[in-house]
Order: structure tokens, then sequence, then C-alpha cells
């Protein structure tokens, strides 16, 4: 796990070093173990680098191939690395270090662009072709490595961080007016290539781009989940699902234990994570690291969920520790967040997944997490209405849009406003798509493919690695994701949602866990916007910046200083906590 960044040049110039390095310098959370930079002409790399596998130099980057005249830089893990290794040694390749990078390189030789098929992993990479003059770009299926894009003075620049490509300079740093709508409609989700910002773009997961000499681009999607299902699999009983499911995730989570360091887990104490917990220890393993935290509670309502947490640390013999953390720490370290954050997120969670991180990072470098168990196996409340839906893309909009276009057009300030109904045009076209003719399959589908992407995903590698922390994700293992859109959508909603994957935890986990109340990352202080919070979010929205930017009527922010707690989404959130985050994020970077 890394940072990534760079320039690719076009015409007579040649690739900025000092702007690489200042890209490099902006990520040095990521990778606190070591950075490089390496330039040839008009093509130039940067690294941060955090130390995995293979610890020792000879894994450095970028690296750099001269036998085979190859160039890369890489982000993440590829867990099957090992076995790449001994087919790519059968086939005459010949490695100088351990680690799974030189794999990466050497599979692109042997294989060119299709060998991200072969990658079992999480990744954003870049590798440059001495004998062609090409750059192309890779991005994992689930985009769980992050990679942006700027043009710039007749270059492109790259990154894992848009703010690192900020801090180069140059950028377009204005608004996209249809970006601003999907913030505003999705509770901050902006799917690819946009960005809030004009001038930077991303990589869509699953994607290999290829850039020639004279800036032209292709770009190759080479994954996409499927929700189609043979007769065989549509009359495949509960039992044999569930079966089916355990083990696919059982080899997920083993996958994802390779490393030259130790391995510990993100305990909520909710059956994801319980059952990462639980597999682990069914494969043998001892003295396991886990880690949970709690915040105050507010108005009531308890801001931990230890309960659970300590009951499954317990009852598996954990290593645990128990963070807690009082409002006031919380409240100081809100602005460290938002600046952390490649894109402004609007989740409650995002202070507690940056604080968490933290304490973990002090004594571990890799954990697992139970991102994506929700999107892929139905767990959210807005999946059940789809079932019946007669109208599949008004009915997720009822249930997920924090807003529609009507009533958004009453809180943007008009020149900030889409002319039309971007976010809605959007799901339309996606729910379209072949592929999933079950409601339910079309929105787990986009769920999968781009709320999770940009929302959990990006939140998790966003928070861990502001930390120099590696956060994995088995429920997000490819293979799983395939068995389970198979799946038949009635055997994912039963039991209130994740029925299957519930079914499969009992051979787990206690029930205590898996029948409790479905639980959020409690935050409370900042689901009930008030005191000092309430003061953060109104010198954010009316400061000279804000002011000058001008994106919210005057009157809608007016309401919303005035009574908070009356001005909530359809998902809980606080529309206060939503505009005062986007202003708070702009001003942190500089925009």
């Amino acid at each position: 796990m890394c940072g990534i960044c760079g320039e690719v040049a076009f015409g007579d110039r040649r690739a900025s070093t000092g702007a690489i390095a200042r890209m490099a310098d902006a990520m040095a959370p990521r990778g606190p173990d070591g950075a490089g930079v390496w330039a040839q002409g008009r093509v130039g790399f940067g690294h941060r680098r955090l130390k995995i596998i293979d610890l020792s130099d000879a894994a450095a980057q970028p690296f750099v191939d001269t036998g085979l005249g190859l160039t890369v830089v890489f982000n993440g893990c590829i867990y099957n690395f090992r076995d790449l290794r001994a087919e790519l040694e059968a086939a005459g390749h010949v490695f100088a270090s351990q680690g799974d990078t030189e794999v990466i390189l050497k599979a692109w030789a042997e294989w060119g662009p299709t060998c991200v098929a072969r990658f079992h992993g999480m990744f954003a990479f870049a590798i440059h072709e001495r004998a062609t003059g090409r750059v192309a770009f890779a991005r994992d299926r689930f985009g769980i490595k992050p990679l942006y894009f700027a043009e710039v003075d007749g270059a492109l620049r790259f990154a894992s961080t848009l703010p690192a490509l900020l801090a180069a300079g140059g950028v377009d740093a204005t608004i996209d007016r249809v970006a601003l709508h999907h913030y505003m409609s999705w509770h901050a989700v902006v799917p690819p290539p946009r960005t809030i910002l004009s001038g930077v773009r991303k990589l869509p997961p699953a994607t290999v781009r290829v850039v020639e000499p004279d800036g032209a681009a292709r770009d190759h999607v080479y994954w996409a989940p499927e929700f189609t299902r043979s007769a065989e699999d549509a009359a495949r009983p509960a039992e044999e699902w569930r079966d089916m499911a355990l083990e696919a995730l059982r080899v997920a989570v083993r996958r994802r234990m390779v490393a030259d360091v130790p391995v510990g887990v993100l305990l909520s104490g909710g059956v994801d994570s319980s059952m990462i917990v639980g597999l682990l220890a069914q494969e043998g393993q001892t003295g396991l690291a886990t880690y949970s935290i709690g915040f105050e509670e507010a108005k009531g309502e308890k801001g931990d969920e230890f309960v659970y947490s300590d009951f499954i640390a317990e009852r598996f013999g954990t290593d645990h520790h128990k963070i807690f953390i009082p409002s006031e720490e919380m409240r100081a370290n809100l602005p460290a967040a938002i600046a952390a954050m490649s894109e402004p997120m609007v989740s409650y969670d995002n202070i507690g997944f940056f604080l968490l991180s933290r304490e973990v990072s002090k004594t571990i470098k890799v954990v697992q997490s139970g991102q994506g168990a929700d999107e892929v196996f139905g767990g959210y409340h807005w999946h059940p209405p789809m079932a019946d839906a007669n109208d599949p893309v008004a009915a997720y909009a009822d249930a997920f849009f924090d807003r529609d276009h009507a009533r958004l057009a009453t809180q943007l300030a008009p020149d900030w406003l889409a002319d039309k109904d971007e976010s809605l045009a959007y799901v339309a076209e996606h729910f379209a798509r072949p592929g999933a003719d079950d409601p339910v399959d079309k929105a787990l589908r986009l769920d999968a493919n781009v709320m999770l992407v940009d929302d959990p995903v990006k939140r998790v590698d966003n928070m861990t690695m502001a930390w120099g922390l590696e956060a994995r994700v088995p429920f997000l293992d490819h293979e799983l994701v395939e068995l389970a859109g198979r799946i038949p959508s009635r055997f994912k909603l039963a039991q209130g949602g994740k029925g299957v994957l519930k079914e499969a935890a009992r051979k787990v986990v206690p029930s205590e866990v898996i029948d409790r109340p479905k639980g959020y990352f409690p935050v409370p202080a900042l689901k009930y916007v008030d005191g000092p919070y309430l003061e953060m979010c109104r010198d954010a929205l009316t400061s000279p910046a804000a002011r000058e930017r001008g994106l919210f009527r005057k009157e809608w922010l007016d309401a919303l200083f005035a009574a908070p707690a009356e001005h909530v989404t359809k998902l809980r959130g606080s529309e206060l906590w939503q505009a005062a985050l986007l202003e708070s994020w702009l001003q942190a970077q500089g925009v």
C-alpha cells in the first residue's frame, strides 16, 4: 500500500520532477517508509512506500526493469502474487525482488493489458513502456485503490489522491455542476469519471487506460459483475447458497492474510467484521489483534457498540483494543479528517475511521475490514422496496436519494444548479444496462459498482491511509461478488436483509451478533448538530470564501442554522452537515 503519482508530458515538454516531488510529498502519510522519483524525458513517476511485502530496498519504487524496458509505480496488494510469480518464472522470467510490484511488471511484459484479469487484489498502477512510449494505467475491479488525473499545461498528471494533484499546481479547481448535483443527491457520492472539481477526473474501476505518446487514450473495461443466473442456479436451495457463500468468504479472508507484517481486524461487533474474526479463528489464527472505537453519547443515543465487539473478542480470544474518543477530541480532529479526504465525504463515520486508524497504526500496519457486505448481499433498507417495484428507477430514488431535483433547486444557488436531473438520469441509464433483469439486482449492481466505490471504499482508503494503515476488504473479493450475483434476490433479502450471509454466519459466530438490530458507525454528536458543531458549520458556510463561491441559497442556510435537527435526509443525515462538509473540504484544499 502506497501513494503513486507522475506526469506524462506531450509535445516537446519534459516531465517536471519538481511537480512530481510535490505530489509525492503531499502523500507522505500514505507511504511513511520510503520515497522515490524517476524520470525519463517526457515521463516521470513518483512513489511513497508503506512496507508490507518484501520489506527490503529491492522492492522500492518506482521499479525499473531495464531489460524489459518497463517502469512501474503501484499502490495496493496482489494477493496471489506468489502463484503468478511461479507461473512467470516457468515462462523464463527472472526476479530481483520478493514482492508483488515486480510481479505486475513481469505480468505486463508476458500478457500485456490482459494481465489484470489474473490479479486477485486491490491495485492502481502506472506502467511506462520504453519501446512504444506508451503509459498504461489500471485500477482494480472495485476501485479500492484510487487514481486521479488532471490535464495541466500540456501534460497529464496522476496521483493516488486529489489533494496531491492540487499540490503540484495549475489544476482547474472550479466546481463541476453535475458532480455537485450528484453530491447533493447521493450523500456525497460522485461517480467516475467526475469529481467535485472540473479539472480533476478519476479512472473508473476495472479499467485499463493506455495513453499514446501523442496523448490519444483508449479505455478497456476488463470486468463487470453479472446478475444473470442459470436454471440450475435459479433452482438451487438456500442451504447450498449458504455453504457456497461461506466457502467463498473463507477463501477471501485467507487470501488477505498475505503479508510480511502482522494483519489485524477492525471489529465493529456487527455480523460482517465478526465473521472475519471467526473465520480467522477457524483457520487457527491466534493472538489476532482486533480494534473497536466508540464516542460519547448525544441526545441519549449511544456512541459505541462495545457490548458486541467485546463479546466477539472474548469469544474468539483476540488481542482486543477498545478505543474511546471524548467529544472534544473528536471535534479537535475533524479539520484534519476533512483535509485527509480525497473528495468531500459526508458520512459521519469518516472521523471514526480516521481516529481508529490513528490508534491502530501505532501497533500494526495491515487490517481486514467488513465493508461491502451490505452492497453485495442486500443489507440496506432501500433494497427490499425494490423487490416489487413497477418503476425501479423511481423506487430507488424514493428510498435512496437525499432530495429530488425540484427540492435541490430550492437549496442550490441558481448558477450552480445543473440544467437537468443528472442524478436521476444516471440511475435510469445504469438500470437500463443489460445483465440485471430483477429490480433488486439492478440496485445491487449500482450499489456495488458506484455507491460502494465512491462512499465506503473511498472512505476506508482515505482515512486509513492518512495514518499509513493498509485496509483489506474480503467482502469485495471478486469471486465472492460473482457468486453473490448469481444468488436469487429472495435469499439475499431474507431475514431483513443479507439472509444468505446471516445463515452462513451461523456456522461461524454466535446468534447474538447476527440477530441484533442493524447498526451503523455511531457518531451521534455529528448527527445532532448543535453547540460547537453548529458553530463550526456556521463558520464554514458564512466564511468569505463560502460567500464568494455562493453555492447555496441564503434562505436555505438560514433555515438550517435556525433548526438543524429539522432538516434530516432519508438516510438520517444532517443537511447542514452535508453543506458545511463540502465548504470545509474546499477550504481545506485551498480552493
